[in-house]
């Protein structure tokens, strides 16, 4: 849903429909009368162009997608398995250059296979259920369990898994990850 406050024309500036301070490109939001250092870099904002200062008003590549309903999400991105993987914002979808981001859905009593996802931070929020977060450091299982609201962060490269303990209740979390693609390297079963 859009904010009808953020529908001002394309030669308003954000401060005319709202009297809160705004904060544009890299600048942060002005609250007092110390003046602002202006420059000829373009403003680039959602999917309507805005003038702002000196900067001239601008819009973004045509065709831009700003917007994935939850119903669109694709399970057509790397898996592992056990679990299901669920892209929303990629480069393929609305052409991300730094961010990939999504859902991972893991059914009762499941356990995803150890992989990492190479290079790239992989940020996570559990939205339900209770899934368990198993780090393998150092020949040593580090296990962390969540509960719905609860953040976790997997640093680059670092092998894992994720577990359902749940008998009869699905773990659904949201995936954010430094990459315009899902990264993920799935690792052999150990030996032995």
């Amino acid at each position: 849903m859009i904010d009808d406050r953020c529908a001002a024309s394309p030669d308003e500036s954000p401060a005319a429909t709202d009297d809160r301070p705004v904060a544009t490109g890299d600048r942060p939001a002005v609250t007092d009368d110390r003046p602002v250092v202006t420059d000829d870099r373009p403003v680039v904002t959602g999917d309507r162009p805005v003038a702002t200062g000196d900067r001239p008003a601008v819009t973004d590549r045509p065709g831009r997608r700003y917007h994935v309903p939850a119903g669109e999400l694709s399970d057509d991105t790397a898996q592992t398995a056990n679990m299901r993987r669920r892209e929303a914002i990629a480069g393929k979808t609305v052409g991300s250059a730094a961010l990939w981001m999504g859902q991972t859905h893991l059914a009762p009593a499941a356990r995803s296979s150890d992989h990492h996802h190479g290079a790239t931070e992989t940020a996570i929020h559990v939205l339900s259920g209770n899934p368990r977060f198993v780090f393998l450091l150092d020949g040593c299982d580090v296990v962390v369990d969540t509960e719905p609201g609860d953040y976790v962060f997997v640093p680059p490269w670092v092998a894992h898994r994720e577990e359902n303990p749940s008998p009869d209740t699905e773990a659904v979390v949201v995936i954010a990850r430094s990459s315009q693609e899902a990264v993920v390297v799935n690792l052999p079963p150990p030996s032995g």
